[in-house]
């Protein structure tokens, strides 16, 4: 089961970096950036079956975890202003950090998946996406108030 399970983490991550690159070349909106952690916070009802329940020290370490890993991906998501509209900037930086947390994951999954059963490993890794994806879309979405406000100074087309 860890291994159809890492190799689904494997095709998530590949499937974010094509979407990323697909909308960094449209405008983004406060909607777009916004909407993926309420999306992602259904996922909370798997904590209604018994096997998925944590305790609190877990969810607040996994929080933490996130929250942690969160800080690489604010560093590498900018905003740039283009005739008028908003875009996301295209980072190498971006998909480095990407699969190096895919990476530390896995290995983490590999590391506790035998120590742990696998529906608290699940809940365990979900918190720890959800405490990375919500700090870093609302770093996103203030990033974004400010370009679109005018208080950060215009970015130029980035050059190909």
């Amino acid at each position: 089961m860890i291994w159809v399970s890492t190799g689904v983490a494997l095709v998530m991550g590949l499937l974010i970096s094509f979407i990323r690159v697909k909308a960094s070349a449209k405008p983004t909106n406060a909607k777009k950036i916004l909407i993926p952690p309420f999306a992602m916070s259904t996922g909370m009802l798997q904590f209604l079956y018994p096997a998925s329940r944590l305790t609190w020290t877990e969810v607040a370490e996994a929080l933490l975890v996130g929250a942690i890993f969160s800080i690489f991906l604010i560093k590498t998501s900018n905003f740039y202003e283009a005739e008028g509209q908003i875009y996301l900037q295209r980072s190498k930086a971006f998909f480095i950090v990407l699969f190096g947390i895919l990476i530390v994951r896995t290995v983490a999954k590999f590391v506790i998946g035998g120590q742990i059963d696998i529906f608290e490993t699940g809940g365990i890794f979900y918190l720890v996406a959800f405490g990375m994806i919500a700090p870093w879309r609302i770093a996103m979405y203030l990033k974004y108030k400010q370009v679109k406000s005018g208080i950060v100074p215009v970015k130029h087309l980035p050059q190909n």
